[in-house]
């Protein structure tokens, strides 16, 4: 098994780890701790305080501001230096805002509380973890060398030079075994592996699938079941009612009778391309999209370019996430036109949903929070913008692999 840490590499193969690039990418990882530690000290210290005098004019707040969200600047810093001596990736969680815009970024930003986490780490970083470093790569490095550049022509340097010759070796091994520690303190603070969440989003995933495996059965048995029968009996009524004769009281009784039906068994194909359309299933989502639009009450343009068929759980998701956004803008906005687009971009679907109607869309509303979870579930992102006076957007991206 290969090594994805330093750590793992020092445990499984202590002396080939020597000859590995572990020990190399350690002390990098160690150099550059020092080089980005002692930065960090200086600019947020003077950025601090220069807020704390300019606070008074107004100006300094703006500069706290800057303080703050500088921790995230040195959190991406550390999350890419990680990737020396830690090769799993170790991604953002950072809230997604729920509006377009600066102001909904910045306000986002400041509520999450992996900024805050991150700013504590930058802390934490430039007061503590960097003089660690150095005092590591003094001890593991410095100290031997000095001990054995000592002069040979006295006595007294003899001990000296044995205790360097000594302490060489263990360099690679001290190093190495700082920097995992405090790769791992990182990862801990910044990029949790959380097997925990890790499972509730696999176990999510798995509902996800299951229902939409419900809903396909559920579908299936009502078109190929109850409403193929519904059909037979619609049948064999219009034939009742042709031998009966049109004008006579039984025939309008049964004409009646069949007109209801055939009301039930629309209604009831409606029921059934609700809970799952047989398009989406049979042709793809561009099909069920182009089927959809075309029974909305609102003009719709449909762009769907899609050079590869969707997993079915992301297929389903965005067919409901249009039906939800069009029934919306036809019964609330007021809208005139819409439109859908999708496109797949390195294996992410995007999708939009625009419509030029008033807008004032609630995301806390049921339908809306419905489709947020559901996006969710499929590890995707969700953003909303409806201000008042319209236009809404719909923006929701989710991975496909």
């Amino acid at each position: 098994m290969h090594a994805r840490t330093a750590w793992q590499a020092l445990a499984h193969h202590p002396l080939a780890f020597l000859a590995t690039l572990w020990p190399w990418r350690a002390l990098a990882y160690l150099l550059s701790g020092v080089g980005v530690g002692a930065l960090t000290l200086v600019v947020l210290v003077a950025g601090l305080l220069t807020g704390l005098v300019l606070l008074p004019l107004g100006v300094g707040a703006v500069v706290l501001l800057a303080v703050v969200l500088g921790g995230g600047v040195v959190a991406r810093v550390e999350r890419w230096r990680l990737r020396l001596v830690d090769l799993d990736p170790a991604a953002t969680d950072h809230r997604a805002p729920n509006a377009p815009g600066a102001r909904a970024w910045l306000r986002t930003r400041l509520r999450d509380r992996l900024t805050w986490r991150e700013l504590g780490f930058t802390a934490v970083s430039m007061t503590a973890l960097w003089w660690m470093d150095l005092l590591v790569l003094a001890f593991a490095l410095a100290l031997p060398v000095l001990c054995v550049t000592a002069p040979l022509d006295d006595p007294g340097a003899w001990p000296w030079v044995v205790i360097g010759l000594a302490l060489l070796p263990a360099a690679p091994y001290t190093v190495t075994g700082w920097a995992g520690a405090r790769a791992a303190l990182t990862r801990l603070v910044l990029a949790p592996r959380d097997a925990e969440l890790t499972e509730v989003r696999a176990s999510r995933a798995r509902l996800v699938g299951a229902f939409d495996a419900e809903r396909r059965r559920i579908e299936r048995d009502l078109h190929d079941g109850a409403q193929q029968r519904l059909v037979s009996v619609n049948v064999m009524l219009g034939l009742a009612r042709l031998d009966a004769g049109p004008g006579t009281p039984l025939g309008r009784r049964l004409d009646l009778i069949q007109g209801e039906l055939t009301t039930a068994v629309g209604e009831l194909r409606e029921l059934s391309r609700g809970v799952h359309p047989r398009a989406l299933t049979d042709q793809g989502l561009a099909a069920a999209l182009t089927n959809l639009t075309a029974r909305s009450p609102l003009p719709v343009t449909v762009d769907v370019a899609l050079p590869a068929p969707l997993p079915a759980s992301v297929a389903s998701t965005a067919y409901f996430v249009v039906a939800e956004a069009l029934a919306n803008a036809t019964k609330h906005s007021g809208a005139g036109r819409a439109e859908v687009r999708a496109r797949l971009r390195t294996d992410t679907l995007v999708l939009t949903v625009h419509d030029d109607g008033s807008g004032g869309a609630d995301p806390a509303g049921r339908g809306l929070t419905g489709l947020a979870d559901r996006v969710a579930a499929a590890d995707g992102i969700l953003r909303l913008s409806s201000p008042s006076g319209g236009p809404t957007l719909l923006h929701v991206e989710m991975p496909c692999h």
